[in-house]
């Protein structure tokens, strides 16, 4: 259900931002000392007095929520659509009635504070790419503007703006991880299958070559099959989870008309995001938002 009490409220977003920021305990921001008292409020927010540093502040101190004349309900409802719906940031301009300049920076400012998803792989592992065209938008000082590499077909890196996108599937726990890389090298691919629990584990691949020395490694039992032989499934070989969730990572890009290179990490992240609270009901999906930006 969707929370609209918490967006039409400045007190209950007040409320909800100070029990998930202070779920573990209050805390000074700025020492991180726990010997804290309430010190009056402001505003709708409470405000504390650190007793080791001698500083106030309050529930927002410290959040990507800070240093902002916007009402704290009209963030809540931008990031929460934004994530939950994929709402495009000119979109939320007419929404919330705040300038496109204002919700861009807020919202690059939730993104980049979203956690690195840290793999922990079980196995057995599915592992596909795609190719996102992502150049440098806008114009450089003293250069001609740059093609975004709209134009350029097959495999690309991220220096020719088409740069790689692993998709990891673990089917041992059911995990799927969306990582950008710089190109899709052999060193790129160890690097992404080093984090898992067991010392070996059995590897499901298509026949790109970059995945070819995976054979004679004995940390790896690599199986795969041959799209360009028409062989897509082989019993258990096959990569076709990561080819489904690589066509939601396009069809999440697509309303953003064009993501620059150097913005492609904090947009997938928030892909990820999306995907964790798909099946949550609308408060509970609002709180792990909050939770993983906090």
């Amino acid at each position: 259900m969707f929370p609209i009490k918490t967006f039409v409220s400045e007190r209950r977003a007040a409320n909800l931002l100070e029990q998930v920021r202070w779920r573990n305990g209050v805390y000074c921001p700025r020492c991180r000392a726990e010997s804290v008292i309430r010190y009056g409020s402001y505003r709708v927010f409470q405000r504390y007095l650190c007793k080791n540093c001698d500083r106030t502040f309050n529930d927002q101190t410290g959040t990507v929520f800070e240093h902002s004349a916007v009402a704290l309900r009209k963030w809540f409802l931008a990031v929460y659509t934004y994530i939950r719906f994929n709402t495009s940031l000119r979109q939320l301009d007419v929404e919330i009635n705040v300038s496109y300049k204002t919700i861009y920076r807020r919202v690059q400012r939730f993104l980049r504070a979203l956690n690195t998803p840290r793999p922990q792989l079980e196995g057995p592992i599915e592992i596909d790419e795609l190719y996102v065209k992502a150049g440098l938008k806008g114009r450089e000082r003293d250069r001609p503007s740059r093609s975004r590499g709209l134009s350029t077909r097959g495999r690309g890196t991220y220096a020719k703006d088409k740069p790689p996108v692993f998709i990891l599937a673990d089917r041992g726990t059911g995990e799927r991880y969306v990582i950008p890389a710089k190109a899709a090298t052999e060193s790129t691919i160890r690097l992404l299958l080093a984090d898992r629990k067991e010392e070996s584990v059995t590897v499901y691949t298509d026949g790109f070559r970059a995945y070819d020395p995976l054979d004679e490694d004995d940390a790896f039992d690599r199986e795969y099959v041959v799209h360009g032989d028409g062989e897509y499934v082989d019993g258990d070989v096959h990569v076709n989870t990561c080819e489904s969730h690589a066509s939601l990572v396009r069809r999440w890009l697509s309303p953003h008309r064009g993501i620059s290179k150097d913005r492609l990490t904090p947009y997938l992240r928030a892909f990820q995001l999306r995907r964790k609270v798909f099946r949550k009901p609308g408060k509970e999906a609002l709180k792990t938002i909050l939770k993983t930006a906090l």
